[in-house]
């Protein structure tokens, strides 16, 4: 069985086998970090890694997990992002039995759903 040398920030360098590391890469950046507990103080240790430590842990057996970023960073965001005021909003309209039926019935309608239509908030009562 192939050990792997790694360095624990607390107890210095340690030997793993291939099946203590977890190695990881992103499909998206290629960029990649392997993980492990040390064996000696049970810290769970997490690093970069570069292309070549990449193909050294791979070359010693250890399984690359591939992942991807979410597709939803890729969406375009309107408007300005979510403030102190709109979240305590929020938290208001959740409180609201009347609010949250009515956010029920735009979810079941079948039109969809218009922006200009928002309920009103707790703040904007005359």
């Amino acid at each position: 069985m192939a050990w792997i040398k790694a360095s624990c920030s607390t107890c210095g360098d340690v030997e793993l086998g291939i099946g203590e590391v977890k190695l990881m890469m992103c499909a998206s950046t290629s960029e990649a970090s392997y993980v492990f507990q040390c064996p000696t103080c049970e810290l769970i240790v997490s690093k970069a890694a570069e292309e070549n430590v990449v193909d050294v842990l791979v070359a010693s057996g250890v399984r690359l997990s591939v992942w991807h970023l979410p597709a939803e960073l890729d969406e375009q965001h309107y408007g300005s992002p979510i403030g102190y005021d709109e979240l305590l909003e929020f938290h208001f309209q959740l409180r609201d039995d009347a609010w949250v039926e009515e956010l029920a019935a735009m979810a079941s309608a079948k039109e969809p759903f218009r922006r200009d239509l928002e309920p009103a908030g707790p703040y904007d009562q005359p």
